[in-house]
């Protein structure tokens, strides 16, 4: 097999399961864009996409591992106790309104730690990955380069997004981007200095924990989500 990003075979078996998946999610980002005088509509019509990612991509996974369970928000299904993928929509809200800033987060858990971790944005075809003690890295045009987090420590300087429903003080340059995922990714990538966050559901945010661990960062999962590049202080 000829490898398409730095890393191992499965990491590379997974990435072309995302790409095959992406590229009808790409196709239904064009209709959805033709619903948007329907609100209901849209979202039925994203629902299904969503169900449709995890029905196409199950047969391409279990070619990487035949007795992996699966997680996502919407189905359980067991495995062989040991291996599993937890795979989510993330910024389906987005995904509705026609906004491209939607991704598709895959993990794969073995043993009940995260051992691979890919984060697609579909559109712009950039993918942010980890492997455990690999390092970080993003994907981008034919290239990878590593990722590491930020040193910013001031909060004049500070970039923090933020997905919480409640009135707390916010700190630095405030960003709402409705995609947990990728504001993990950009977290490791140092594009974002942290990301605070109500409880999310596990299956979107298994990939970007690994991925900020492995580019420097560090994640909480507590009342709260808070991710940082390990110099910030919340």
């Amino acid at each position: 097999m000829e490898l398409l990003i730095k890393g191992s075979t499965e990491l590379n078996k997974m990435f072309m399961a995302l790409q095959r998946t992406a590229s009808g999610l790409r196709r239904d980002f064009g209709e959805v864009e033709n619903l948007q005088q329907s609100l209901r509509g849209a979202r039925d019509f994203v629902q299904k996409a969503a169900n449709r990612i995890e029905e196409s991509i199950l047969n391409d996974l279990l070619l990487v591992r035949p007795s992996a369970g699966l997680l996502t928000p919407n189905v359980s299904r067991a495995g062989d106790g040991r291996d599993e993928f937890v795979l989510s929509l993330s910024g389906a809200s987005n995904f509705v309104r026609g906004n491209p800033h939607f991704a598709i987060s895959l993990a794969l858990r073995s043993n009940d730690e995260t051992k691979i971790a890919l984060i697609y944005s579909p559109i712009d075809e950039r993918l942010y990955y980890a492997e455990s003690e690999r390092g970080a890295y993003v994907f981008s045009a034919y290239h990878s380069a590593r990722i590491k987090v930020s040193n910013l420590s001031e909060p004049s300087e500070l970039t923090i997004a933020y997905n919480t429903s409640d009135a707390r003080p916010m700190i630095g340059d405030v960003r709402r981007t409705g995609c947990p995922a990728l504001d993990l990714a950009w977290v490791a990538a140092g594009k974002l200095d942290a990301f605070v966050s109500d409880p999310l559901d596990y299956a979107e945010i298994a990939a970007g924990d690994l991925i900020v661990r492995e580019a420097g960062g560090q994640i909480e999962m507590m009342a709260d989500l808070v991710a940082t590049n390990g110099k910030v202080e919340l």
